[in-house]
């Protein structure tokens, strides 16, 4: 039995710290939007704040309970991640924005359930491949790698019906980071993406929206008004911040001409208004997040807490390094939010859980 020793307060402090810095800039970013979409320059800010009180008292719940127990429901927690994930696409529930059902509507709230996936998916392949190790099966195709891919399958096809690429893309790179962590041979991980490749590489070609983004990317100044539009106000944006920004709420890019400045662009606000300097903390607290992150799932001693916490410290480090690489024009532009900043309810309460859940891990590290 593991000693419990006292939390990695760190954890707490870098997550904590970059939901205070999130909450700041929603506020600076959508005021102008939100005065002119409701009549009211706080209603994205109150919103979030209140996703901001629900995600600290779930952390402060999942720091209280062993996260041992959560290995018992792995597979109930799948089942309901797959069950949410499928009621999301029937019109009757499902909720649809510009054309993507990624929502259910609760009348007063809306839930996107992908983000619940990410974290039921993590606990999920945590228990399994600590199964399948304990089991000595890990190394088998047919009884080892093949059900976790399967699982991983599925739940990748669903997400993509909604459609919803980049997020599934990113529970397919955290299940395979898991793979690899837990052992699973690398012939099998690196046969599988030769097959899928192609798939992927399809579904963008073949697609219009998503083509032209690649083109956007490749030369933005091309179509500098239409797909290339957003990434160059991007760069306006950082452009205008030089090394200590142009002061907190005085941004001029988010003055519409930057789309989406409190979601997907935010860290594009948070480099003109606080500069390099602002930028560098942003990334100097998500660096900080993650290396103490890994620790904990290095130094814990049970093998499902070591994935888990893996798990989880990757897909924070993987989401963040996306976001912040598409603002800066070095990925093709996609809806990928930056954890604990962007704006969005339900993502920030699941990450605010997820860091709970790794918090009470470090407990039990050595």
């Amino acid at each position: 039995m593991p000693v419990k020793r006292s939390p990695d307060y760190w954890i707490v402090a870098c997550s904590v710290a970059l939901l205070v810095i999130g909450i700041v800039m929603i506020f600076s970013s959508s005021a102008a939007i939100a005065a002119q979409r409701y009549n009211d320059p706080y209603y994205f800010l109150k919103r979030q704040m209140i996703w901001a009180f629900i995600g600290i008292s779930g952390m402060a719940i999942a720091m209280r309970i062993d996260y041992r127990t959560l290995s018992r429901y792995s597979y109930l927690l799948y089942f309901m991640a797959v069950s949410l994930l499928a009621v999301v696409l029937a019109p009757s529930v499902g909720h649809s924005v510009n054309g993507a059902r990624r929502w259910i509507s609760l009348g007063f709230i809306t839930f996107q359930p992908s983000e619940f996936a990410k974290l039921a998916i993590l606990i999920f392949f945590a228990g399994m491949l600590a199964k399948k190790e304990a089991e000595g099966k890990l190394g088998d195709l047919q009884f080892g790698y093949l059900p976790n891919l399967l699982a991983l399958a599925f739940v990748f096809v669903l997400i993509q019906f909604q459609p919803d690429l980049g997020t599934a893309l990113i529970i397919g790179l955290v299940a395979f980071f898991m793979f690899a962590a837990a052992g699973v041979r690398m012939t099998f991980i690196v046969g599988t993406l030769l097959l899928v490749l192609p798939l992927i590489c399809a579904s963008i070609l073949t697609v219009n929206y998503r083509m032209r983004r690649i083109m956007s990317f490749l030369n933005p100044w091309e179509d500098y008004r239409d797909s290339g539009y957003q990434i160059i106000q991007s760069f306006v944006a950082m452009a205008n911040g030089k090394f200590f920004g142009v002061g907190l709420g005085n941004s001029q890019q988010k003055l519409f001409y930057l789309p989406e400045p409190h979601t997907d662009f935010i860290f594009s606000i948070i480099g003109e208004e606080l500069g390099f300097a602002g930028a560098l903390l942003v990334l100097g607290l998500f660096a900080t997040l993650t290396f103490r992150g890994f620790r904990v799932g290095l130094k814990v001693t049970d093998r499902f807490g070591s994935l888990l916490a893996l798990g989880i410290t990757f897909a924070i480090s993987a989401q963040a390094i996306i976001n912040i690489a598409v603002t800066l024009g070095l990925l093709p532009t996609k809806g990928i939010p930056l954890p604990f900043i962007s704006l969005g309810g339900s993502a920030l309460v699941i990450w605010m859980v997820s860091v709970g859940i790794l918090t009470n891990i470090s407990e039990h590290a050595k």
